[in-house]
């Protein structure tokens, strides 16, 4: 879902005014998403009753309307799920206080440089 990724990058951008997602973090989602997806696609077995049916018309759909509101549904569900975590991951997953652990024996070593 390259479209919820540069989606959430905007809203957050607007909200939080920095973007919550660099460049390169953008590029490895979008390369681990299309990975996936291919290979996902590329491990199908073939269908023999695949190439027995009729072509498709000109003008019909290569999405359904069922496969459409189920594409619209997950990307509600993980805009909902990035969400959360963006706005409240801080609260949810605690951090360690290696940092300042690591300043206090600086302090009783002697450094002052930092």
């Amino acid at each position: 879902m390259n479209l919820n990724a540069c989606l959430f990058v905007v809203v957050g951008s607007i909200l939080l005014k920095e973007s919550p997602l660099q460049a390169i973090q953008l590029l490895w989602v979008n390369m681990i998403m299309d990975s996936l997806a291919s290979l996902a696609l590329a491990t199908e077995l073939p269908k023999p009753e695949l190439l027995l049916r009729m072509p498709l018309k000109k003008d019909d759909f290569i999405v359904t309307r069922k496969m459409g509101k189920h594409i619209v549904w997950m990307s509600i569900f993980q805009m909902a799920i990035l969400f959360i975590y963006l706005f409240a991951g801080e609260y949810m997953i605690p951090e360690s206080n290696e940092k300042l652990l690591f300043n206090d024996h600086r302090k009783a070593l002697g450094y002052t440089d930092w």
